[in-house]
């Protein structure tokens, strides 16, 4: 305080002044001028409203869940990512970490709309990676683009967008020849969709009692089989990709096993509550043409927070790309993990050992079809391990202690989709793993691996070099 009153008045006027004026910069990084020209300048409305289609697209994509859809929506993301880390100076491009991958570089020279960067990348991509989309949502594809077309065209100047468009469409065109090179059991991964149960016998990896086998009604084969071949992102050796060993099988009623599928029989038998039917449907996300798939779900989630936040482009482009990579990588590890250990469902336990006509809870409005079980092995839950992967991310960027009341379903009317509030992302992900008990369709031991193997796929990809 003495040394203040020594100070003389307009000093002390220029200090209190200074106090409240951030350090600014240009594009040459000198200081008194402020770059507005940075991505972090922008808000979240493109990479919004692309995602929300995505979403709605995914939607109806039959042969893309569980592990096409997130895949997918990592490399778009990443796309747009790494399209606009030039305008990204706390952030680093991640393009050197994988092999083949060569990212176009932006002139340094030149001025960018990042905006109209990420519409043109995702433009380029959407009907690339969901080629048999209906007419109706080709044509939202186009529209979005319109709008977004006539809008930056006359924000940037011609000159300005058209560089920006040809750069997000050069990085996307780079992102798809890469995903390009992608095979899995003989196939692309990009054409995974065209037959999800391809170069597989389930019978020759039947060796008894408490192995996967077919539950009705279904397909009669296990969907996506050689997903654990996929690339990853944060994942690196094989050993990240086994999640650890399950119970070991048995019938006798004083074992764990048996116990676990007497929990699941006990939670809808004869009929279940309210509040378990609220959560099942809730967390659902089974049904092709119903709701998006289970990955995409933590997608929706993030897409609520950037509105509640008002966050800005660079903050969405971030999200997107991390938790894009956090759900696929999980669903890489989770299928890996499910063929490795071939685990039965509780629909098979049950109806063999306890009840000859007890049925899982999971039903689709759709079809009619009641006491539908995933056509998978149920070693860990999907659902578990990319919900844990998802929030795990979106709590490395928000905050783990982050509250927030989920409107994913609110509305809907084939299934009890009202809102629920949550203290954070990870009670959501608990409820989201428990869900499947009372729905029928898997093993605690299932879902509580699956949040512990997808927490620490998330960390991984929280460790990759972003910032």
């Amino acid at each position: 305080m003495q040394f203040n009153k020594r100070l003389p008045a307009f000093l002390l006027l220029l200090l209190a002044f200074g106090l409240f004026i951030p350090a600014c910069r240009d594009n040459g990084g000198n200081a008194g001028v402020e770059d507005t020209s940075l991505v972090k300048y922008a808000d979240h409305e493109v990479a919004l409203k692309w995602t929300d289609l995505f979403l709605d697209v995914e939607r109806y994509a039959g042969g893309y869940r569980p592990g096409g859809a997130p895949r997918v929506w990592a490399l778009m993301a990443m796309s747009a990512y790494e399209g606009c880390i030039t305008g990204m100076p706390e952030f680093n491009s991640l393009a050197n970490l994988y092999a083949g991958l060569n990212i176009p570089a932006a002139d340094q020279n030149a001025d960018y709309h990042w905006p109209t960067v990420v519409n043109a990348s995702y433009n380029y991509l959407m009907p690339k990676y969901f080629p048999t989309a209906s007419a109706d949502l080709k044509q939202k594809m186009t529209n979005l683009n319109s709008f977004f077309d006539g809008k930056y065209r006359s924000e940037a100047g011609t000159e300005v967008y058209d560089r920006s468009k040809a750069y997000g469409e050069a990085v996307a065109a780079a992102v798809f020849a890469w995903s390009e090179t992608e095979v899995q059991g003989g196939q692309k991964a990009n054409n995974v969709y065209q037959d999800p149960f391809a170069n597989y016998d389930h019978a020759a990896n039947y060796d008894g009692p408490g192995d996967w086998v077919p539950t009705y009604p279904g397909p009669g084969e296990p969907m996506y089989p050689n997903w654990g071949e996929a690339r990853t992102f944060a994942i690196t050796n094989q050993s990240q990709l086994l999640c650890k060993v399950p119970l070991p099988y048995s019938e006798n009623p004083n074992s764990k096993l048996y116990s676990q599928a007497l929990e699941v029989y006990a939670q809808n038998t004869p009929t279940w509550s309210y509040d378990d039917e609220w959560v099942g449907e809730f967390w659902s996300d089974d049904l092709v043409d119903l709701t998006f798939s289970p990955g995409p779900r933590f997608l929706a989630i993030g897409n609520q927070v950037l509105n509640l936040e008002n966050s800005n482009l660079e903050i969405a482009l971030y999200m997107h790309a991390k938790v894009g990579m956090a759900v696929s990588d999980a669903a890489v590890g989770c299928w890996y993990s499910k063929y490795f250990y071939n685990v039965e469902r509780p629909q098979s336990y049950i109806i063999r050992l306890i009840d000859a006509d007890w049925k899982p809870g999971l039903d689709n409005p759709l079809t009619g079809d009641d006491g539908v079980t995933p056509s998978f092995p149920a070693y860990p839950s999907g659902h578990s391990t990319m919900g844990a992967a998802g929030a795990e991310a979106l709590g490395s960027i928000f905050g783990y202690a982050y509250g927030m009341t989920d409107n994913c379903h609110q509305g809907r009317t084939e299934f009890e989709g009202d809102a629920r509030t949550f203290g954070s992302f990870f009670e959501m992900a608990q409820e989201n793993a428990w869900s499947r008990v009372p729905l029928g369709v898997h093993f605690r031991m299932d879902c509580e691996e699956g949040v512990a193997y997808g927490t620490r796929v998330g960390r991984l990809v929280n460790e990759l070099p972003w910032q």
